[in-house]
């Protein structure tokens, strides 16, 4: 077991080639978004921007990304048909797929049968590694078998216990190896949010204890998704992105909360991810 540093982040983020051109820094799909949820899919997209991905698509249906579009020019939007991701974008999304280096799902998306459907179509048969966040998660935990080594889940305790983890227990020693046993079962990268977050690809394991209590609101889980999903962009393995966007994510969190105190905007996470990274 290992406690998240500042030390992984200088490692994972040495400096750049100076002749590296567009692209090449990372290129991240993200699929997400609804009828009545837009900001999830942006603040994912905007905080794998300030992590220094060079080109983030966002992939929702097309109200949501009519405003996604609206919160920065550096978002590119692929609106999707409908008010809800379904069936009949199970191929849209793969053809986009085809243009990324990793790909991020959840955030945002309705709970409802015909968009889980529509999730496990797209995870059958997606190549790519990928991050599993908020309804993805509720949609493969029925189906584990679409589960990939190269995926990692960035569960909550209440998604954690839908996927079939025990407990979570509130003991450290306890839930490390309850996320562990179920990492290993389930042959992926788990990140388990909370006041100390845990990560786990079965084998490694590590403890991350940046972030504080007002962290709660509305947000928070999909900035450090959209962080983890840069660092996949950018190849680097599932542990290591799990772990690093944990402690970036809660840096920031804990600046943001410094700065404005407890009543902070989780947008205002966004400006501090660059200064606790670099």
């Amino acid at each position: 077991m290992e406690n998240v540093t500042r030390g992984l982040i200088k490692s994972l983020f040495p400096g750049r080639d100076k002749w590296s051109h567009k692209g090449q820094n990372g290129k991240l799909l993200i699929v997400g978004g609804s009828l009545r949820y837009s900001g999830s899919p942006a603040l994912a997209a905007m905080a794998a921007i300030r992590s220094g991905t060079d080109l983030t698509l966002v992939a929702a249906p097309k109200r949501a990304a009519d405003i996604i579009a609206c919160f920065k020019p550096d978002i590119i939007t692929e609106p999707l048909s409908g008010n809800h991701l379904s069936k009949k974008d199970v191929s849209h999304v793969l053809e986009l797929s085809e243009w990324a280096d990793a790909v991020l799902v959840g955030g945002g998306l309705d709970r409802m049968p015909q968009t889980y459907e529509a999730i496990r179509g797209i995870l059958k048969r997606i190549d790519r590694p990928c991050v599993l966040d908020a309804e993805s998660l509720h949609a493969v935990s029925g189906d584990r078998g679409l589960l990939r080594k190269d995926f990692v889940l960035t569960p909550h305790e209440g998604e954690f216990r839908s996927l079939g983890g025990k407990g979570p227990s509130h003991n450290i020693g306890e839930r490390l190896s309850e996320v562990n046993a179920l990492s290993r079962k389930l042959k992926v990268t788990i990140l388990l949010k909370g006041h100390a977050d845990i990560i786990s690809d079965g084998y490694r394991q590590a403890i991350n204890r940046t972030g504080n209590e007002y962290m709660t609101k509305g947000g928070t889980g999909d900035v450090l998704a959209g962080i983890c999903g840069s660092l996949l962009a950018r190849g680097i393995d599932t542990f290591d992105a799990a772990s690093a966007s944990a402690w970036i994510s809660g840096s920031a969190g804990d600046m943001a909360v410094k700065e404005n105190g407890p009543g902070f905007f989780v947008s205002e996470m966004l400006d501090f991810i660059p200064k606790v990274i670099w």
